[in-house]
């Protein structure tokens, strides 16, 4: 049985089989064991005899990404409240999977579900994918007897976060796309169109303008150390991710600037609060005490500025502290975020009141998208137009200068 070989370490895998039951009728199916002679014992006992059986081969897939963990849970809440067991549901996930990756990661859950390590358990061997708010939510169902519920309350809190996301990288698409076609378009200029201008140019006889001395300077620079430029730019910008993925400081300091950015610090900011009290607000919501809840709070937020400030609200909570006290000490909270708490702690609503302010500003960053979508536009066209305008004028002086001449 798959049970049995759990418990021995034996590696499981997926099989397809066929056979009889008792009435002679020909049966398909799957069943994860440890090996076909595991497949046959097990089909014997439920009376089917089995003829074919044929170890299904998964192929690498894709990395599981959040996205594929937000569709898992909503399933698995679905069928819950529909009254389905959980065995049952995990199957059936697992069997619908579109990533080969992510049907083997339930199957694995699924298998120590079976040996009696609790769902919260099983998902805590996977901190890739199952971050410790997942995991203290889970628990606290499991606790409660309401795992349905809390699951879809994860489910939804999933999908907001991951929409919310979205938006976000929306705004950016656009601006990002047109930056790098403006950037490839530079260099063609300024490797294949300027040395062209320069060979003309050379058989005038005449003295440049200095523009156009600037610029096919750069052009020389640029062809003759190319490979140094693009070297340096690609070894940089690596060092650079992983400096800021590793330590600490470089995280502070480049989650400062970016909520400081224009137009787009502001965007970055009100998704960070949107996060934030949207996190609270679930775990509060499910029963965590607000101390435990903390500790997911920090990091779900996405943000080192916020996940300091809430390390420092946590230890104030924890001596005595109000929340809303607490969050004011740190000055990373806007006055309509402080109130809501505040309200919300005097009416033992907080995460009601929590939950409201998520919404505020959840649309908050919907509205600024879809302004900057439009104000994005004619900026974009400013840039470009001053950097590839600069560069035509300043090639076509000189040859402006002859005409005049002439």
């Amino acid at each position: 049985m798959a049970t049995a070989a759990a418990a021995k370490g034996i590696k499981e895998a997926v099989f397809e089989w066929e056979g009889r039951d008792k009435n002679g009728k020909v049966v398909r199916g799957e069943i994860r064991a440890g090996g076909e002679a595991a497949v046959s014992a097990s089909l014997r006992r439920q009376g089917i005899l089995l003829t074919k059986v044929k170890k299904r081969r998964v192929s690498g897939g894709s990395a599981i990404k959040q996205k594929d963990i937000a569709v898992f849970t909503r399933q698995l809440a679905t069928m819950m409240r529909a009254g389905v067991p959980l065995l049952q549901a995990f199957d059936i996930v697992g069997r619908g999977a579109a990533n080969p990756r992510m049907g083997k990661l339930l199957g694995d859950i699924r298998a120590d579900v079976e040996t009696g390590t609790s769902l919260s358990a099983a998902f805590r061997k996977h901190p890739m994918h199952f971050d410790a708010l997942y995991c203290n939510l889970v628990e606290a169902g499991e606790a409660g007897g309401i795992l349905e519920q809390l699951l879809d309350r994860l489910a939804i809190y999933q999908e907001k976060t991951l929409a919310l996301k979205s938006k976000i990288k929306s705004a950016l698409m656009y601006p990002v796309a047109v930056l790098i076609v403006a950037f490839i378009v530079l260099v063609v200029i300024m490797v294949k169109v300027i040395p062209a201008f320069k060979d003309v140019f050379s058989s005038f006889g005449a003295d440049l303008p200095a523009p156009t001395l600037l610029v096919i300077a750069m052009s020389e620079f640029f062809v003759n150390w190319w490979l140094v430029i693009f070297g340096v730019m690609i070894i940089g910008g690596y060092m650079f991710m992983q400096s800021w993925k590793r330590s600490e400081k470089m995280q502070m300091v480049m989650d400062r600037l970016l909520l400081r950015i224009p137009i787009f610090g502001n965007l970055i900011h009100k998704s960070v609060i949107a996060r934030w009290t949207r996190t609270l607000s679930v775990m509060f919501a499910a029963g965590v005490p607000l101390v435990e809840a903390l500790d997911s709070v920090g990091g779900a937020a996405g943000n080192a500025v916020y996940a300091e400030a809430t390390q420092k609200i946590q230890r104030d909570v924890s001596t005595g502290s109000s929340l809303t006290t607490s969050m004011i000490g740190t000055g990373a909270f806007p006055n309509m975020v402080l109130q809501m708490s505040a309200i919300g702690e005097e009416s033992g609503s907080l995460d009601h009141m929590l939950g409201k302010a998520a919404e505020f500003y959840e649309e908050e960053v919907d509205d600024m998208v879809k302004g900057l979508s439009s104000l994005m536009e004619p900026l974009i066209i400013v840039i470009l137009g001053t950097l590839i305008g600069g560069i035509v004028v300043a090639m076509y002086l000189p040859i402006f200068k002859i005409g005049a001449v002439v």
